[in-house]
């Protein structure tokens, strides 16, 4: 057995928490339930880390969801709302997030993805909703038919049956595709790639991206003036424009 079965390490600037059970395809066990609820607060909280990556150890599973046999041990029926980390809903997590699936993203696994801001998959990743193979449930994918089409959703959800990493990346749940070998370095960049810009613009952003999901169109609109204004204040708006005409660098302040 793994040590720990979370772990967590900041690359230039990028927080990498990886689920470390690769012997029970990283399945969520409690243990690894609430270290991954440890991580995130921890990634929150750690102002030298700009931006998530949640992976999974191995190149079988990003995670094959929850742990069958303890479920079975535990009886469990209802899960309850902060049975595993939904980011947005029983944790909020303001800065970006980056799902790097390396395998099988199933139930509790497709969750984890799906919550995620964006997904970069290995080539041989799959993804299923398979709890209607169980008999268990998923409340969790009410935000599917925002992310991909209705009948999309509705065919994952009724038949549990997997859609590959390139299907996924067809249908908009999977932002990039690539060999199993440069699926790290693919995150990492893409992670770099969003930590260089201010800020305070890209919080923004993430908050503005959501708001159509969860409001009326015109109520959205108001939300995201709202959402912009600090940002339009801060020094920051001043230094991007001043950078570009003194043909530098910006130095971001964050304020």
């Amino acid at each position: 057995m793994s040590e720990s079965p979370v772990s967590y390490e900041v690359v230039d600037g990028v927080a990498w928490i990886t689920i470390n059970r690769p012997e029970a395809r990283n399945a969520l066990n409690k243990a690894t339930r609430d270290g991954l609820f440890a991580n995130v607060r921890r990634f929150n909280e750690d102002d030298s880390a700009k931006v998530l990556v949640l992976t999974g150890a191995g190149d079988k599973a990003f995670c094959a969801g929850g742990d069958l046999k303890e479920m079975s041990e535990n009886a469990l029926t209802i899960p309850p709302i902060d049975f595993a980390p939904q980011f947005g809903r029983n944790i909020e997590v303001p800065k970006p997030t980056i799902a790097a699936v390396n395998g099988v993203a199933f139930a509790g696994g497709f969750l984890l993805s799906q919550q995620c801001d964006l997904v970069v998959a290995a080539e041989h990743a799959t993804f299923a909703v398979s709890e209607v193979k169980v008999g268990r449930g998923s409340p969790w994918a009410a935000p599917l038919s925002w992310l991909v089409p209705p009948r999309l959703a509705l065919q994952i959800l009724m038949t549990g049956d997997p859609i590959s990493a390139e299907r996924a990346r067809e249908v908009g749940l999977v932002n990039e595709v690539v060999p199993a070998a440069e699926l790290r370095e693919t995150a990492q960049r893409l992670a770099m790639r969003i930590a260089s810009n201010a800020p305070l613009s890209v919080l923004a952003a993430k908050k503005t991206a959501y708001l159509s999901a969860r409001h009326p169109m015109e109520r959205a609109y108001e939300l995201a003036e709202e959402i912009w204004e600090p940002v339009y204040l801060s020094d920051d708006a001043q230094e991007g424009p001043t950078a570009f005409r003194e043909k530098r660098k910006p130095e971001w302040k964050g304020r």
